[in-house]
């Protein structure tokens, strides 16, 4: 892509601020070229939010019914999947999947409980228990 193809469609996602894209400028080199985004981007991104919101209210209604832990929610509500979080937390991704019931995650020691808190950016006491809405 050329310097001058670079979209500038001022995609809402970036409110107001640009992201760095390479280019050819005009003596054919790369270049970093500021970027405020394009449509289909916006459009992807859009998707993919709502995917993750419909999958954290989801995760929710299961919580809510015990079928799934407290942490599959606070997953999906950080836009996690199991494979981000397990790389995130250094556990392999069939414990994540293990620590998601409500019965396997209760039995995690402190500092289990302590990696998935700093992942989630949250406490680990928070952990335990859902939200009153999602």
């Amino acid at each position: 892509m050329k310097k001058e193809d670079v979209p500038q469609d001022h995609a809402k996602a970036f409110q107001g601020r640009k992201k760095a894209l390479y280019a050819l400028d005009e003596k054919g080199r790369y270049a970093i070229v500021p970027s405020s985004g394009w449509e289909a981007e916006e459009i992807v991104l859009d998707q993919a939010i709502e995917e993750y919101e419909r999958a954290a209210a989801d995760a929710f209604a299961r919580a809510k019914a015990g079928t799934t832990g407290p942490l599959e929610y606070y997953m999906c509500r950080c836009r996690m999947d199991v494979l981000l979080l397990a790389q995130s937390t250094g556990f392999f991704r069939w414990q994540v999947r293990r620590h998601l019931r409500p019965g396997a995650f209760a039995k995690l020691s402190t500092e289990k409980r302590q990696r998935y808190g700093e992942a989630l950016g949250m406490d680990p006491a928070q952990l335990d228990s859902l939200p009153p809405s999602p």
